[in-house]
C-alpha cells in the first residue's frame, strides 16, 4: 500500500473513516445511528482511497504523520460494521497501544468518543470494559 495521510477531525469529534464501499444505505445508518444523539460529534469520512485499509496501514501513516497531524484513536465503518445489524464500529487505538482495537456499537458511540476527546478516559479504559467479543457495551453500574 502506498503512503496514506489520516484526515483530521474537525473541533471536539471524532473521525469516523470509511473503509467497505459495499452499502451506501449502510453508512446512512451508521451516520443516523452516530447523529442520534442530537450533537456533532464525528467527523465522517467517505473515501475509497481508504477502501480496505488495514489497521497496520493506519497505524504506519499515523506514526509517519507531523506532531501537529498525529490523531489518538480513529473509528472505521469497516466491513463488519456494513453487515452486522449492530453496525459496531472498529476502534483503534494510535497512541496508547497502536493498533489495539475493540468494537463499538452506535449507541455507545457518544460516551467513548466525547471520553476520548477530552482525554477524560483512555483508550485501555473501554478495551478492558469489553465483552468476550471485544466489544464494548457500557460500564456497569457498579
Amino acid at each position: 500500500m502506498t503512503c496514506i495521510d489520516l484526515p483530521q477531525p474537525d473541533d471536539l469529534t471524532s473521525l469516523v473513516l470509511r473503509t467497505d464501499f459495499s452499502s451506501e444505505a449502510a453508512w446512512e445508518t451508521v451516520q443516523a445511528a452516530i447523529d442520534g444523539s442530537g450533537y456533532r460529534n464525528a467527523t465522517f469520512v467517505s473515501d475509497s482511497s481508504f477502501a480496505d485499509v488495514s489497521v497496520q496501514a493506519l497505524v504506519d501513516a499515523d506514526a509517519a504523520a507531523d506532531d501537529d497531524d498525529k490523531l489518538c484513536y480513529v473509528f472505521l465503518a469497516d466491513a463488519t460494521t456494513m453487515t452486522s445489524e449492530e453496525h459496531p464500529l472498529l476502534a483503534v487505538d494510535l497512541y496508547d497501544e497502536p493498533g489495539r482495537t475493540f468494537r463499538v456499537p452506535p449507541r455507545w458511540y457518544a460516551d467513548v468518543s466525547n471520553n476520548l476527546t477530552i482525554g477524560n478516559m483512555d483508550f485501555s479504559e473501554f478495551t478492558d470494559a469489553t465483552n468476550e467479543s471485544d466489544t464494548y457495551c457500557g460500564f456497569e453500574d457498579g
